[in-house]
């Protein structure tokens, strides 16, 4: 268990860094690339004895190959063998790789192949001191020994992560399980191999050297460059999410990996390997470190070597030019035309017909087990009177069934886009995928029952269970059930559209995939059927009490985020000043008492001084941010409505207000038991509905901005000047709103860019209602009253930084945008009050533009450009005269 842990602990560090995991491997083979070799012109004579290295055996034998040893048939015949051996063994592995179904597995055990013989390669070069005509076996011999197996698991296992840090988990939960099997093998592999470094045979000993290190060097990259390479590519990569056969199957291979790791391996194996271990290194302890009765026979062999290598010098040249040796490796004899063919036969076999023959494989597989099916199915209808089937035993899983199962969703998944690659190629005899029949619905109860989460069910049983057993998996809540939520949205789309007999490509353009439904569930909205994608827009910079922001606005009429772009130029010539008081969200219930008498006496009860105290202390007790500030208490006959108003932090608070207010009605019950709650909510709160007291007394936030533009900038920006648009917001923003009854409403168009803003940050959009109530006010100023002062009030903004809508990832994005997602660390309500002021200043920047705009006249022409919209405008036209001429009322025409 201790191990275990150190390997998933070693295992999470290099998932969590894979850039320093990374440098310093490189760096450390950049150490090994650069060690000295000592002078190459120099001839190689071999050490005095008793200084000889412990890899002497090795390099010796890799500088003093002659002629007689290449030429020797029985070398030739192994060579061939191991390099045939290598090329199959790579290429098997390689088909299993690609029958995973990830277009990444392939490309990570490329990368893991190719920088282990990069560190191999330099190893044997720098450490051994080897010529470069040996470098080609030590290659063969390390594609023989590479564990391409295990790379695949943890490659597979790492792809299932939905998330980075799930991808981290399943790295370190991965080597926690391989890694003390694969460290117990690799000294068991070293120790035995390594003897035959001391048979004595020249050429033995070279190659058992060459499969030491290659097991050694395989070790270590698995161990740190492959899970930080893993973790790297998919951070790079977003977790490469295009593949949900593999997400599909990832609770059964954690499932697996956890059972694995709690079944104990065979001890008696254990116990074998590690007295095979022990044994084998007291022998490599003896060989290599000889008693002194051996030290003469040594120096006897040392001169003998000396002599022969002194011999061989005589007759050969003193260095090995490079472009020989590579013409030497490029000549063509029996043994190098035999690899070639190998490799080009295997390499086109692989590119050109495994595909396919994978495709035909899984169809007929699919196709058996169709038939299968409809085969038990016609059994079970045959004999109705059969009893019920007995419960199935459990479930086991092991590693390698875990993997098939993500290989085979994997594969499905991908198999129509290769059907439609392979198109045009050949032509397709059958239809490669057959849909599978449904299992009878008392099977498909006893799965779901069994598994939990129908991870076993295909979509056709699960829609079978919601239509014959809706109790079972009920139809608003099946992302629970199941525990997935894309698929559960993906069912009830389809489910859906059978039941109100609509086209199953109805809903194709609304989109449902790479959502993150967690945040939604429970949160934001019931019965998903997807999401709908509004175009996000930027207004600003908007220059608001000396700092500069970029406004988000979500909105599909055009020309809105233009104008309110041009009314930011406008204001940040000077910037705007504000002003935000946190007036508390409320809520008004409705109580009935007996007659008025009874009523007057419970008003009166609850203005008192020390009967408040009592409300609040149990209205303050449901939250730790929701304070209760006063009450507000109307009569009406019998009826009492008594609007709570309480500050809620960064927070809307619309819930925290309902909770606290049903709490204190409880208190304000044990002092009238004859009281009658009629509704938690009055309408005198009042809440999306235009309401003359939200006008008066506030709601939630009262924001005041001001600014003063000059007369040159409105003549630049906004093509007009003061008193033009001081005469139309007059005689439109006030004279016009009180013609027609508005409440709240002495404004062109605040709606506009306080939903815009609200849909873009997860505000409620319905409370744009009472948030648009804004009054706009323009005045002349200056020294030569050609300057404009305006001023916007919003007494009724109802905004929050947390809760709801703003933790999507989009809108928390938005709200990231303008430095006031969540609660404020040290001064409650500052972020939401600091959104508000942001709201009252861009819907300033679209009264100024709007306003404009009408004067000038340009407002339908700026929307009929903006829009796209095809109908012709003739530039010959000239426009309307304004019916405000400057300096002059406008009188009506009378007949």
């Amino acid at each position: 268990m201790r191990l275990g842990r150190f390997f998933r602990a070693h295992g999470e560090f290099c998932a969590s860094h894979p850039w320093e995991v990374i440098v310093g491997l490189v760096t450390f083979t950049a150490c090994i690339l650069s060690l000295e070799k000592g002078n190459a012109d120099a001839p190689q004579q071999p050490p005095v004895a008793g200084d000889e290295p412990l890899c002497y055996s090795w390099r010796y034998g890799a500088m003093t190959r002659c002629e007689e040893t290449e030429r020797n048939m029985i070398d030739v015949i192994l060579m061939m063998v191991v390099r045939g051996a290598a090329i199959l063994y790579v290429y098997y592995h390689l088909c299993n790789l690609q029958r995973m179904g990830s277009r990444y597995l392939l490309g990570i055990a490329g990368l893991f192949t190719m920088f282990s013989s990069f560190i191999f390669s330099s190893t044997v070069l720098n450490f051994l001191g080897c010529q470069l005509a040996d470098l080609k076996d030590a290659l063969f011999l390390f594609l023989l020994l590479v564990d391409l197996s295990k790379a695949g698991i943890l490659a597979q296992l790492a792809l299932c992560g939905a998330s980075q840090s799930e991808v981290t988990k399943n790295i370190a939960h991965g080597m926690e399980v391989l890694g003390p099997a694969l460290t117990l093998d690799t000294l068991v592999e070293t120790l035995v191999i390594g003897v035959g470094t001391l048979s004595g045979v020249q050429r033995l000993e070279l190659l058992s050297g060459f499969a030491v290190l290659s097991a050694l060097v395989n070790y270590i990259v698995f161990m740190t460059f492959y899970p930080a390479c893993l973790s790297l590519i998919l951070e790079l990569t977003h977790n490469g999410g295009d593949n949900r056969g593999q997400r599909n199957g990832r609770e059964n291979l954690i499932r697996a990996l956890v059972m694995q790791e709690d079944s104990k391996p065979n001890p008696v194996a254990q116990r074998v390997k590690l007295i095979m271990s022990s044994g084998l290194f007291v022998v490599h302890v003896l060989s290599r470190f000889p008693t002194p009765d051996k030290e003469s026979d040594a120096a006897e062999q040392i001169i003998a070597a000396q002599t022969h290598e002194h011999l061989a010098a005589l007759n050969k040249t003193d260095t090995v030019v490079i472009s020989e040796l590579i013409m030497h490796w490029l000549s063509f004899s029996l043994e190098q035309i035999f690899t070639y063919i190998l490799i080009i036969t295997l390499s086109l076999k692989f590119i050109l017909f495994d595909r396919y023959q994978l495709i035909q494989s899984v169809a007929h597989e699919q196709a058996a087990q169709a038939a299968t099916r409809r085969e038990s199915t016609h059994q079970t209808q045959a004999a109705p009177s059969a009893p019920i089937v007995a419960p199935s035993p459990p479930v086991t899983f092991s590693l390698s069934e875990a993997v098939t199962v993500c290989e085979e969703k994997a594969t499905q998944s991908e198999l129509s886009l290769i059907g439609k690659g392979w198109h045009g190629r050949r032509p397709r005899r059958h239809t490669l995928i057959e849909e599978a029949e449904p299992r009878p619905l008392a099977e498909c109860v006893q799965v779901l029952e069994a598994d939990g989460h129908g991870k076993h069910l295909t979509d056709a049983e699960l829609e079978l269970i919601v239509r014959e057993r809706a109790a079972l998996c009920p139809l608003y809540k099946i992302e629970s059930v199941i525990g997935d939520a894309e698929r559960g949205v993906r069912l009830r789309r389809n489910i859906v559209l059978k039941n109100a007999g609509l086209s199953p490509g109805l809903l194709k353009d609304l989109p449902f995939q790479n959502y993150d439904y967690t945040k939604v569930m429970n949160t934001c909205c019931e019965n998903v059927i997807g999401y709908v994608p509004i175009p996000v827009g930027y207004a600003g910079p908007l220059l608001l009490d000396g700092k500069r922001y970029f406004v988000p606005m979500a909105t599909t009429e055009g020309a809105l985020v233009a104008s309110t772009n041009r009314g930011c130029k406008a204001l940040s010539v000077r910037g705007v000043t504000s002003f935000c008081e946190d007036v508390g969200m409320t809520r008004a219930p409705c109580v009935r008492f007996p007659n008025v008498l009874r009523a007057a006496q419970a008003k009166r009860w609850m203005e008192a001084e020390d009967n408040f105290k009592r409300i609040k202390h149990a209205f303050d007790s449901t939250s730790r941010y929701a304070r209760l500030r006063d009450l507000h208490v109307a009569i009406d006959g019998p009826v009492l409505y008594v609007r709570f108003r309480a500050s809620t932090g960064d927070a809307m608070g619309m819930n925290m207000l309902s909770k606290g207010t049903e709490r204190a009605l409880r208190e304000l019950q044990a002092a009238f038991p004859d009281m009658a709650v009629v509704s938690l909510s009055g309408n005198v709160c009042s809440d999306k509905k235009p309401a003359a007291i939200n006008w008066i007394m506030g709601r939630g936030k009262r924001v005041v901005c001001e600014t003063v533009i000059p007369a040159a900038s409105l003549a630049s920006i906004l093509k007009t000047n003061a008193r033009t648009l001081v005469q139309c917001n007059k005689l439109k923003n006030w004279t016009g709103s009180a013609v027609a009854g508005s409440i709240g409403g002495n404004n062109a168009h605040a709606a506009n860019m306080v939903t815009a803003v609200f849909i873009a940050c997860g505000q409620d959009p319905a409370q744009n209602v009472t948030s648009s109530n804004c009054s706009t006010n323009m005045e002349l100023c200056g020294e030569t009253g050609e300057d404009l002062y305006i001023t916007c009030s919003m007494p009724s903004l109802e905004v929050g930084t947390l809760g709801g809508g703003t933790g999507l990832p989009g809108q928390s994005a938005c709200l990231n945008m303008l430095g006031v997602r969540g609660a404020h660390p040290t001064q409650p309500a500052e972020n939401a009050k600091q959104l508000a002021r942001i709201i009252c200043a861009i819907v300033m920047a679209g009264e100024l533009s709007l306003m404009s705009a009408l004067v000038t006249n340009d407002l339908v022409k700026s929307h009929m450009r903006h829009n796209r919209s095809s109908v012709a405008i003739n530039p010959n036209v000239q426009p309307l005269a304004s019916s405000v001429k400057e300096g002059e009322p406008s009188r009506p025409t009378t007949s």
